[in-house]
């Protein structure tokens, strides 16, 4: 019979564990979407509350608002207040913010929710650099006393079932080492009634769960950040990424713009060929590589499950069955629609996707002859921030130490690219980064912090191409980077090279790649976009129309406000737009259509001229 103890009152909960575990808590949460906030909360304010007490918070990837000010607060606060309505923030990440986190708490985290924690000592101070497979290393070395967590429930044949759903990353590798006898804790479940059921290893008897919060009262909607818009420069790397992916694969996508480019850039190649081929051959003439339909298909082992695989598998990309799942994933985290295209999928459909521990997705350990025979041509897609001439890139942090993200599974995915057979690993680097003059090359001749050295360099794409530094010389591999490196920083990187004798003295960059500009970029993938196949979000918006006209119009603002006077011919187009229906609502939408004070007046302008332009 289940010993499990069942609460629908949190502070109760709190006082039971207290009165369990004793003076000091060591609490584990999962990565991202898992958290228990309700308990959680409970938890902290339990111990903030009796300086006697002790809790030590082990995690990653605390989901927060995010916060924003000026004219972008204007059309951002309203979308939030959409979104995350009724959503919890957790107390401990608010705590950390404003800095009034209690002496008797501490939070380490092992990967940080990008950039948000670039000014904030304790979070920096408290981060713990590490591979994500080595994560549960950590946990089980802290003496984690309790484990809270996130879960889907539904009752089968009258038995009740509980899922760990969006996280059976560390979960499941923890819950093996308590069987095991090699660690000693309580879980805690907290049920969700958004969060899918999602079968597989992670669907659990009650008896697995020493807790099991439930209340309707506190039930939560999931946390759901509206999608970006793709840009062009995107798309471009998008593009290129997908001409390395060969039929009868195995593919890994990670967060962002340039994997949902590449998603959509392998869902165009399959379902409209031709404009793919046509698109590709203008934005790299005479460019080889994968270009045809997927007839296999493509199977999904990938660390975060994205929203982009359920559109690549409706379109018949990602098809080829691996024990039955066409994915096999360690995590998800995504829009509202992601979360409830997953809980009205058939059980048919929803048991091709298959939740795992990180430990099976990201290393061959472990039942390794199989993963091999499964993980055939494999490409694993993964972001950069900056690369240097000589093939390493920076994906987590700055040279001054502080960080910007984590590691993750980055160097997991890096690792097995070079251990399976005919396996690439592909980092997707934005050449420049900024507006106008205040714009910087993303490709350094060198740079004070590397995640992935430079001795397991293999495949870099920017906007401008494709990079294959696998097995090359120095001096090769920085003519291939100067390739695909943004022409207004060429010839300076080139000379830095020349200068340290890495490359021959009489060496010039190939005429072919001296235009490597924004303006050839767009050039020539303005057809494509032109006719539709490049949209800005193309896995679809939680934006109304008349937010979707303002986008644009911000960014245009943006770029501009780099260069000051460049605003003043949007000004005067300001003042002498025609106020038509679809300007003056948006600039309703941004509470300025009875601007008062002279900064939303100007404002105001400046929005109606970017809107007219």
């Amino acid at each position: 019979m289940s010993q499990t103890q069942h609460f629908d009152d949190a502070v109760k909960l709190a006082d039971a564990i207290a009165g369990k575990i004793g003076r000091e808590i060591t609490l584990a949460l999962p990565l991202g979407l898992g958290k228990a906030n309700t308990v959680v909360n409970a938890i902290y304010a339990r111990v903030a509350n009796d300086p006697s007490l002790k809790l030590n918070i082990f995690t990653a990837l605390t989901l927060q608002r995010p916060s924003v000010s000026g004219l972008e607060a204007a059309f951002i606060n309203p979308v939030l207040n959409r979104l995350f309505g009724g959503y919890p923030e957790l107390a401990y990440s608010l705590a950390l913010r404003s800095g009034t986190l209690p002496k008797n708490i501490q939070v380490s985290e092992f990967f940080l929710l990008a950039g948000r924690a670039l000014g904030i000592p304790s979070v920096q101070q408290n981060y713990i650099s590490a591979n994500y497979t080595h994560a549960f290393r950590y946990i089980l070395d802290r003496n984690v006393n309790v484990i809270a967590q996130l879960v889907a429930k539904r009752v089968v044949n009258g038995e009740t079932r509980y899922s760990l759903s969006c996280n059976t990353d560390l979960t499941l590798d923890l819950l093996e080492a308590r069987e095991q006898g090699r660690a000693n804790f309580v879980v805690i479940a907290e049920v969700n009634s958004e969060l899918p059921f999602m079968p597989g290893d992670g669907d659990l008897p009650e008896s697995a769960f020493d807790f099991v919060y439930e209340n309707p009262e506190t039930d939560f909607p999931l946390f759901a950040a509206p999608k970006q818009p793709v840009p062009l420069t995107a798309y471009a790397i998008g593009l290129h990424t997908a001409t390395l992916i060969e039929d009868g694969g195995t593919l890994q996508i990670g967060i962002g713009a340039e994997g949902d480019a590449a998603a959509h850039a392998l869902i165009l190649r399959q379902k409209e060929n031709a404009a793919f081929r046509e698109t590709i051959s203008a934005l790299s003439p005479g460019a080889k590589g994968e270009l045809g339909t997927f007839k296999t298909g493509l199977y999904g082992a990938t660390e975060m499950f994205v929203d982009s695989f359920v559109n690549l598998i409706d379109a018949g990309v990602v098809k080829r069955e691996v024990d039955g799942a066409l994915l096999h994933g360690g995590f998800f985290l995504g829009p509202r629609n992601f979360y409830r295209r997953l809980r009205e999928m058939s059980d048919a459909e929803r048991a091709k996707i298959q939740m795992k521990a990180i430990s099976y997705v990201n290393q061959l350990y472990g039942d390794e002859e199989k993963k091999r025979a499964a993980r055939v041509k494999a490409r694993f897609i993964n972001n950069g921030m900056m690369a240097t001439l000589l093939g390493a890139t920076t994906s987590d942090g700055l040279e001054s130490g502080i960080v910007v993200s984590g590691v993750g599974g980055q160097y997991n995915f890096v690792a097995q690219a070079f251990a399976l057979e005919g396996a690439r690993s592909i980092v997707c680097v934005n050449a420049t980064r900024g507006y106008g003059t205040k714009t910087l090359s993303n490709i350094r001749w060198s740079y004070g912090h590397t995640t992935i050295p430079r001795h397991l360099r293999d495949i870099v794409v920017t906007e401008y191409g494709v990079a294959d530094l696998r097995g090359k010389s120095d001096e090769d591999t920085i003519a291939a980077m100067l390739s695909v490196a943004d022409s207004r920083f060429q010839e300076e990187l080139l000379r830095e090279a020349k200068a340290n004798n890495k490359i021959a003295k009489n060496y010039e960059i190939p005429a072919g790649h001296r235009d490597n500009t924004p303006g050839r970029v767009a050039k020539a993938l303005r057809p494509a976009k032109e006719r539709g196949y490049l949209p800005d979000f193309p896995f679809g918006t939680d934006f109304t129309d008349v937010e979707l006209q303002i986008i644009p119009a911000l960014q245009l603002l943006k770029q501009k406000s780099s260069a000051p006077l460049q605003l003043i011919p949007l000004a005067l187009c300001g003042l002498l737009a025609a106020k038509i229906a679809e300007t003056e609502a948006a600039i309703e939408r941004m509470g300025l259509t009875k601007a008062a004070g002279l900064k939303d007046k100007i404002y105001r302008l400046l929005l109606r001229g970017a809107l007219s332009s």
